[in-house]
């Protein structure tokens, strides 16, 4: 196993070669505000960090990750363009799996351009795929785009296009509320004939619980007007399983969710992003005809990528977890800038598993 100065080191010498590629170096503190990745992520941030409280400053978080603290220092003072680097230790709680490190090194390399976000795409994937030259790697790529897209054009009520987008992280969460927007979960019979019957609060018992009347009362209401609802039609509903299970070379991925597009045309302008950025790996030596693409990547890792993502995995070595990875954070430049936003895109590596690789092809 590599020790800590071989893995500083790497870290050090592939700093080295973002900084060639023009990037500048930052060093984010350690200790991050728990209220801003709370907002970003939710309760669910808890089950993977390290949290403490400071009398001052209130509760914090040891840093789960890099690009929340790069994208704030951006937003606030960050010139455009923009190229950063960094490595330093990340902390994640490891309470199902002992055997997986809670502290350990990457390396990132983040861009903040607005003038060819396709460009920036195949910029970052072509230098982590550089850097990780010799490995015995696949590399999988994805768009979150094309899926959001589909989502947000369906033709149902934006109430149901909300529940969709709010689980798109969850897979069988959303495949529940799908068949349940398409009619096809007979449970929800038993539901539909409780909302036909008498008041659920005409009742002669005491209310317990938070939830007030008014707020069960407008649960109830969202309740009938969605069981109301015309269910999702089957073409669309079609077209968003076919979507779903598009895994092919990146050529071909394109051509089959070009016809996809035909029941899904609100998906056509995220096609043709993808479509340049094809060209642009393309023009940056990458050979696109053996690059894996499926529609499905990133959904359960991923959360604030909304666009082009990546990562690069040691098919011999599933135990491990990704090599790198990467993609487009647009919206979380939206959330975190105050009003201001920026296409930007980027992705972190893992020295000490490269290291652990070549050692074990040794």
């Amino acid at each position: 196993m590599p020790n800590r100065s071989q893995i500083q080191a790497r870290a050090a010498m592939m700093r080295v070669r973002f900084e060639a590629a023009g990037a500048q170096v930052v060093d984010p503190p350690l200790l991050q505000s728990a209220e801003t990745l709370l907002d970003l992520y939710g309760e669910d941030i808890r089950a993977r960090a390290y949290v403490t409280s400071d009398a001052l400053r209130g509760e914090q978080m040891l840093r789960p990750d890099f690009t929340l603290p790069v994208v704030q220092m951006h937003m606030s003072e960050g010139a455009e363009p923009a190229r950063y680097t960094y490595s330093g230790e990340v902390f994640r709680r490891q309470e199902h799996d002992p055997d997986r490190s809670n502290e350990y090194i990457q390396v990132g390399y983040e861009v903040f351009d607005r003038d060819d976000p396709s460009g920036a795409d195949a910029e970052v994937f072509s230098l982590f795929a550089l850097q990780l030259r010799g490995l015995p790697l696949r590399a999988a790529t994805g768009d979150i785009g094309i899926l959001t897209a589909a989502v947000l054009g369906l033709r149902t009520t934006d109430r149901r296009k909300a529940a969709l987008m709010r689980h798109l992280w969850r897979p069988r969460r959303f495949r529940a509320l799908l068949d349940r927007f398409a009619g096809r979960r007979a449970e929800d019979e038993g539901r539909d004939t409780l909302l036909d019957g008498k008041d659920p609060l005409n009742v002669d018992a005491p209310m317990i619980g938070k939830r007030r009347a008014s707020e069960i009362e407008a649960r109830i209401e969202a309740l009938r007007e969605d069981r109301d609802t015309p269910p999702i039609s089957d073409n669309e509903l079609a077209g968003l399983e076919t979507l779903l299970n598009v895994r092919e070379t990146m050529p071909f991925a394109l051509e089959q969710l070009r016809d996809v597009a035909v029941d899904l045309p609100q998906i056509t302008p995220a096609l043709d992003r993808l479509e340049e950025r094809v060209a642009s790996l393309q023009a940056r030596g990458v050979d696109v005809e053996r690059l894996d693409f499926e529609a499905a990547y990133g959904r359960t890792s991923m959360e604030y990528y909304d666009g082009f993502v990546f990562g690069f995995y040691a098919e011999g070595r599933p135990d491990l977890p990704p090599i790198a990875t990467g993609g487009r954070y647009d919206a979380l430049t939206r959330q975190l800038g105050n009003g201001a936003e920026i296409p930007a895109v980027g992705g972190v590596l893992r020295p000490d598993l490269m290291l652990e690789i070549e050692e074990a092809a040794q």
